[in-house]
C-alpha cells in the first residue's frame, strides 16, 4: 500500500486519475463495498472520486449541515466509525452501485483530510455487512490518512504550478461559493473543451459569442467567464433580446432622457450604464430588430452610449458577451442581421455542446438534480434505478440540460407523492416510453368518437403511430420539394440538422 502511494507522489497524472487510484489503494488496504473522496468547498462537501457508487454520486453536493455523519468526520482528527444500529442517517444508502431497492450500509468508517491544520475534507468507506471494519489496524488507518493528506498536497501544489504556467491565476480568485453556484459539471470531453476556452478567454476582455441549442447552459457559460475574469466584483447585467419589445430596446439598452417620450417621466439608466465595469449578457442576440443593431455596433465599436432624448454621450467600460440558439452566419446571408456586428460580436465563439454529445454527464446532471429536489422536498434519499439511468443515456435529449433538469422535478415529485414514508431512499424509475412521448407528463384527453371527417388510413392507429404517419409524409414532401437535399429539408420545416438526421433514421426513412 504505501509504496504504491508513494510512487504515485512522483508521477505526473492528471487529479482525477490520482484521486481515483488513491481510492484504489484505501480499497485494497481496507477491504469495502464503496469508498468516496470528498472535498469541502465552503458549507458542502463535493465528491472528487468514488469505488463502488453510483456515478450520479458525482453530480451531488452534500451540505455538510444536512449530514450529521460526514459533519461529525469532518470535525475529527481521528478516524470515525459508526455502528450498524446507529440513528444518524447515512448519506450513502441507496446509491451503492449494482444494487436496487432500500439496501442500507451497515458498517461505515470516515477519515477526515486536513492541510495545514485546516480541514480539506474527507474519505468515507462503507460495507453492506456489519462488523466489517473491527479488526481494522488505527496505526494503519492512520497512516494511510498522512498518506492521503500527501496526495493531495502534491496534486494542489502541481495544479498551483500549472495555473501559473498558464496565466489562468484567475481561478483562483473566484470565491468557493461562487465557483459551486455557476460551475459546470461532466466530466465529457466536450464539456472539458468548453471549460478550456471559458478559462482562456474570461482574463481578457474580448467580446465572445456562445451558441447552441436552446436548454444547453449557455447563460452558465456566460456566467462562468464573467467570475473568473476581473471584473467578478462588478456586476453582470442579463439582457433577453427577444423579450424587448422593438419600441422600447433603445430604452432599455441605452436609457433614456426625461421627456425623450410621452411616458418617459424622468431620466432612466439603460442596460449598458447599469453593466459598467462589469459584464453585458445579450441573450438571444439574434432576435435583436435590425433597427437596434447600428446603435449596439457603435456601442460596441467606440464604447459611447447616448440615451434616448438626450444629446450628451456616455463613455462606458463594458465586457459583452452574447449567446444565441440561431445560425447568425444563415442570418446575415439572409439579410436578417448585420454582418458588420456579427463579426464584432464574434470575436471569440464558444459552442456549447447539446446532452447528447456528452456521453455519460447526464448521469452526473442528474445527480445534481435529484440532490436538489431531495432537499427542496424534504426527502432523506433518492437515487436513479438501473432502468433510469439507461433510458436516460439512451435518450436524444433536445431539450437539453433545461429539460432533464424539468423531468427530474417532476419524477421527484411524483414520487414523493406515492412514497409511504419519506425516511427511507427513493428510487426513481424513468422508461424510455416516458421519454419519448412524454406520456407521465401529459394529460392525456379524451379520445373523440370516431367520425366521418376522420383523416384517411390512421383509424386503427395508436397515437404513436399517426404521429409517426403523420411526421413520414412532411419529411417525404419537404424532401420532393428539395430535391432530396436534406440540410434544405431541415430547414424547410425548422427542425435542426442533427435532429432531423436522427428522426429519419428512427422513422427507418432512405434518403440520398
Amino acid at each position: 500500500m504505501v509504496l504504491g502511494i508513494l510512487a504515485d507522489l512522483s508521477r505526473d497524472m492528471p487529479p482525477r486519475q490520482r484521486y481515483a487510484r488513491l481510492l484504489q489503494a484505501l480499497r485494497r488496504a481496507f477491504p469495502c463495498d464503496a469508498a468516496a473522496l470528498l472535498r469541502l468547498e465552503g458549507q458542502q462537501l463535493r465528491p472528487l472520486a468514488v469505488s463502488g457508487l453510483s456515478d450520479d454520486t458525482l453530480g451531488r453536493r452534500f451540505e455538510v449541515e444536512d449530514h450529521p455523519r460526514l459533519a461529525r468526520i469532518l470535525l475529527s482528527r481521528e478516524p470515525v466509525r459508526f455502528p450498524a444500529d446507529s440513528d444518524l442517517p447515512d448519506p450513502y444508502d441507496g446509491l451503492v452501485e449494482n444494487l436496487e431497492g432500500a439496501i442500507h450500509v451497515h458498517d461505515c468508517l470516515g477519515l477526515s483530510l486536513y492541510l495545514d491544520d485546516v480541514p480539506w475534507g474527507v474519505m468515507t468507506l462503507d460495507a453492506l455487512q456489519p462488523d466489517t471494519f473491527n479488526d481494522l489496524d488505527p496505526i494503519r488507518l492512520r497512516t494511510f490518512m498522512r498518506l492521503a493528506e500527501a496526495t493531495i498536497r502534491i496534486a494542489n501544489l502541481i495544479d498551483t504550478l500549472k495555473a501559473r504556467a498558464e496565466r489562468e491565476q484567475m481561478v483562483a480568485r473566484t470565491l468557493v461559493a461562487e465557483q459551486v453556484k455557476h460551475e459546470m459539471l461532466g466530466r465529457s470531453a466536450a464539456i472539458e473543451t468548453v471549460r478550456r476556452e471559458t478559462r482562456v478567454v474570461a482574463d481578457s476582455d474580448l467580446t465572445v459569442l456562445i451558441t447552441g441549442e436552446t436548454g444547453v447552459g449557455k447563460e452558465l457559460v456566460a456566467r462562468q467567464i464573467h467570475h473568473l475574469s476581473r471584473r467578478h466584483a462588478k456586476p453582470i447585467v442579463y439582457v433577453n433580446c427577444a423579450a424587448l419589445p422593438e419600441n422600447l430596446v433603445e430604452s432599455e439598452l441605452f436609457g433614456h432622457a426625461k421627456g425623450a417620450f410621452s411616458d418617459a417621466t424622468s431620466d432612466r439608466a439603460g442596460k449598458f450604464e447599469l453593466a459598467h465595469g462589469g459584464t453585458l449578457f445579450l441573450d438571444e442576440i439574434g432576435e435583436l430588430p435590425m433597427s437596434a443593431q447600428p446603435k449596439l455596433l457603435r456601442a460596441l465599436q467606440s464604447g459611447e452610449i447616448q440615451r434616448v432624448g438626450s444629446d450628451a454621450f456616455l463613455q462606458l467600460d463594458v465586457r459583452i458577451i452574447a449567446a444565441t440558439n440561431r445560425d447568425l452566419k444563415r442570418a446575415v446571408a439572409n439579410g436578417r442581421f448585420r454582418a458588420d456586428l456579427y463579426h464584432r460580436l464574434g470575436v471569440y465563439p464558444i459552442d456549447v455542446p447539446p446532452l447528447r454529445n456528452r456521453e455519460r454527464d447526464v448521469l452526473i446532471l442528474a445527480g445534481h438534480f435529484l440532490e436538489q429536489n431531495r432537499r427542496r422536498f424534504g426527502l432523506q434519499g433518492i437515487r436513479l434505478s438501473s432502468t433510469a439511468q439507461q433510458a436516460l443515456m439512451a435518450y436524444d435529449w433536445p431539450g437539453n440540460v433545461r429539460e432533464l433538469e424539468h423531468l427530474i422535478s417532476r419524477s421527484v415529485l411524483r414520487t414523493r407523492a406515492a412514497a409511504t414514508s419519506r425516511d427511507d431512499a427513493a428510487v426513481l424509475t424513468i422508461t424510455r416510453s416516458t421519454l419519448d412521448l412524454g406520456a407521465s407528463d401529459r394529460l392525456q384527453p379524451e379520445a373523440p368518437p370516431p367520425s366521418s371527417s376522420q383523416a384517411p388510413g390512421i383509424g386503427n392507429l395508436s397515437l404513436r403511430e399517426a404521429t409517426d404517419q403523420f411526421q413520414i409524409n412532411m419529411i417525404r414532401e419537404a424532401m420532393a420539394r428539395n430535391d432530396g437535399n436534406q440540410a434544405a429539408a431541415a430547414r424547410a420545416l425548422g427542425v435542426d440538422r442533427g435532429n432531423f438526421s436522427r428522426l429519419i433514421r428512427r422513422l427507418g426513412l432512405t434518403h440520398r
